[in-house]
């Protein structure tokens, strides 16, 4: 028993040091990846099982999904393709126990593998300190299954198949009797996941015990259900206290689970009969590894085709919390530190276009007094405010280095729209305090040239704010209201925005430059009048002050529009 329980934890420490090892060495290229994977339910559920299968872990996968859908990078149909996919993927570890771990010692080959890994991960740096950590997790995996096989070896001389239930399909075995027994390995399976906190380690030690003959093959199958179901205890718990999209996968997920596990235990009788049919010409241990990937595609296959209907169903499920600013904001995209400033970035595009559309309108129709009064209600202002004080807070978390230099200036440049978005809330909030008038020409002009401002930038935002139109969003009945802007594609692609954006930047900038050279003109005149009678003191500065909040409007508004179309550049 000890060297079971010895082979199972160097087996979990082995896959946690090579999937951190994996996982940094892919860095940002893992959101750069499963962003343009999605772009189909089928190419999403393939890429997903793919990139699972590399960085052996789908956790990775789900968590960066996770920040991804969160962000608004990725619609909750496409998030959820990834991680059928990821379900897929992670049975590629069975395959790798059932063909090596089980049948051959490899602590011979693991070992000096092992001394590897450590001396890529002292001597190196960056990425190679990093696969030096891939490589040595890799050599304690093997270390783990050899122990394992070890101590099956053992257990299988106490514990025979004949000790534990008998379960459905097994000749001479009444159905009420295999029922039961079927049921109680289903419930030993989720509680060998539940404790282990990893399927794949379950079902090495099941497919270990297999072999040592431990436990028959239909015996087998019935604790890989239970196993398979084992893992959405993990998502469930995760879940709790999570966010509205945490929750909506996390939803989906157990689903997935369970609808695959009912279609298993209504085939159990038949598919284990061909099983145990095959047996006598495929080893069991190799059945059972293809058993664990089939059942895994059957439950992606029923779901699949399904996808819109499904995620409507986990949407009205799972209702989502929160203004629409802050929703992005979710402590799942911190796993991925550029994840997790596109999430700002895109808060900051949320509130700029709010804040422009109602100031551009407030500007353009002020009251019968001459008066500004709806350039932005209470409740946009507090919303907002909130929003980007949130926005401050979460991007402060990002403290890790990021890896390139481009992504050092992405980063920097949002930085930048933030501190902007900032200061024109601010300003928005002090004209609805003091409720400037529009009177005189100038002032007039001033309007005019900061509501044009306010037009440009809502319309930079908007088209930042918009999730690509794709096949799955349309299954899904999402909105896909963005067709006349046909850059936004390509501002999810990480490339250059379009031509058009460019041309509404410049725009802008002589917009700020315009009303920079007239608030100085209008300082000088609106001052020079008071000495002639024609103004109070007090109504000159009024009016220069009107005109300079207004400058001071269209100027943020353009230099955050500058660094926000600079971040996606």
């Amino acid at each position: 028993m000890t060297s079971i329980l010895g082979g199972v934890g160097l087996f979990l420490l082995g896959m946690a040091v090579m999937t951190d090892g994996l996982k940094a060495v892919a860095g940002s290229a893992l959101r750069r990846v499963l962003t343009k994977a999605a772009a189909t339910s089928l190419r999403g559920t393939f890429w997903g099982a793919v990139i699972t299968l590399l960085v052996q872990s789908s956790s990775a996968t789900t968590m960066t999904t996770i920040g991804l859908v969160s962000a608004g990078l990725l619609t909750f149909p496409q998030g959820l393709s990834l991680v059928f996919g990821a379900n897929i993927g992670t049975t590629g570890t069975g395959w790798l126990v059932a063909m090596f771990g089980v049948r051959v010692s490899l602590t011979a080959v693991a070992l000096p593998i092992v001394f590897v890994g450590a001396l890529f991960k002292l001597i190196g740096r960056g990425r190679w300190s990093a696969a030096g950590s891939a490589i040595a997790g890799f050599a304690l995996i093997l270390v783990g299954l050899t122990t394992l096989q070890q101590g099956m070896g053992g257990l299988a001389e106490q514990l025979h198949p004949e000790d534990l239930p008998s379960v459905l399909g097994e000749a001479g075995v009444a159905w009420w009797a295999g029922a039961w027994g079927l049921l109680v390995l289903v419930v030993a399976g989720i509680v060998m996941t539940t404790v282990m906190q990893s399927s794949t380690a379950a079902i090495a030690v099941t497919l270990s015990a297999l072999h040592a003959g431990a436990i028959g093959l239909d015996q087998a199958v019935a604790l890989v259900i239970g196993q398979n179901i084992g893992t959405a205890t993990s998502s469930a718990m995760a879940a709790v206290g999570a966010s509205s999209t945490a929750k909506r996968l996390a939803a989906a997920y157990i689903a997935f689970k369970l609808i695959a596990a009912v279609v298993a235990l209504v085939l159990f009788p038949i598919v284990i009969r061909l099983m145990l049919r095959a047996s006598d010409s495929i080893d069991p241990v190799t059945l059972l590894a293809a058993y664990h990937t089939g059942y895994n595609v059957m439950g992606v296959a029923i779901l699949l085709p399904l996808m819109g209907p499904f995620t409507r169903m986990i949407e009205r499920i799972v209702p989502e919390r929160g203004t629409i600013f802050t929703r992005g904001l979710d402590p799942a995209s911190l796993a991925s530190h550029a994840v997790a400033v596109e999430a700002v970035r895109r808060t900051v595009a949320l509130v700029l276009e709010s804040l422009c559309s109602s100031a551009a309108t407030g500007l353009e129709k002020p009251g019968r007094d001459g008066t500004v009064q709806s350039l932005a209600s209470a409740v946009l202002v507090n919303q907002t405010s909130d929003a980007l004080q949130k926005a401050r807070a979460f991007l402060s978390k990002v403290n890790a280095p990021l890896e390139s230099e481009e992504e050092q200036r992405w980063f920097i440049s949002t930085v930048h729209a933030l501190d902007h978005t900032v200061r024109l809330a601010e300003t928005v909030e002090e004209i609805v305090k003091i409720n400037i008038a529009i009177g005189s020409s100038n002032e007039q002009h001033a309007a005019a040239l900061c509501a044009q401002a306010m037009r440009d930038t809502a319309a930079i935002a908007a088209a930042l704010t918009h999730v690509p139109p794709t096949e799955v969003q349309d299954s899904a009945s999402q909105p896909t209201a963005i067709s006349a802007k046909s850059d936004v594609n390509s501002i999810y692609m990480g490339e250059p925005p379009a031509n058009s954006n460019n041309e509404t930047i410049r725009s802008l900038e002589r917009c700020s430059k315009e009303l920079t050279d007239l608030l100085s003109m209008h300082r000088r005149t609106t001052l020079d009048s008071v000495a002639s009678g024609a103004l109070t003191a007090n109504g000159a500065i009024t009016s220069v002050d009107a005109v300079r909040l207004l400058d001071r409007l269209a100027h943020h508004a353009w230099r955050a529009s500058a660094h926000l179309t600079a971040a996606i550049a």
